[in-house]
């Protein structure tokens, strides 16, 4: 119903915060790859809600609003399946992150000692 809404969200929090740290930090931090993560995410399941007609091109967007008893449980589908899927996306991040870090002082260590 809605559930694409909170990592969407989350990307246009990245992308803004890849522009207030500024390139250096961003590229330290590996924003971007949590930045490519969520936006596709995000297309891929806006596409999927749009193609099974559960967002639509006018007011009030999202079928699921049409009628009022339909607004809880998909405020309820989007904090338990969107909080769920950025979550799993930013620990994704954070480990791909921690795996390429761990690798580079591995490989910083043995030219070390070569040289």
């Amino acid at each position: 119903m809605g559930c694409f809404i909170l990592p969407g969200g989350e990307a246009i929090a990245t992308t803004i915060l890849m522009k207030v740290l500024g390139r250096e930090r961003a590229e330290r931090l590996k924003l971007k790859w949590l930045n490519i993560m969520l936006w596709g995410g995000f297309i891929v399941l806006a596409v999927e809600h749009v193609w099974h007609g559960e967002v639509v091109p006018w007011p009030p967007f999202l079928t699921a609003m049409e009628n009022p008893a339909d607004i809880a449980p998909m405020l309820h589908e989007m904090a338990l399946i969107g909080g769920s899927m950025s979550i799993v996306i930013t620990m994704t991040w954070a480990v791909m992150v921690a795996i390429y870090n761990a690798i580079s002082r591995k490989d910083e260590a043995l030219r070390e000692v070569k040289a």
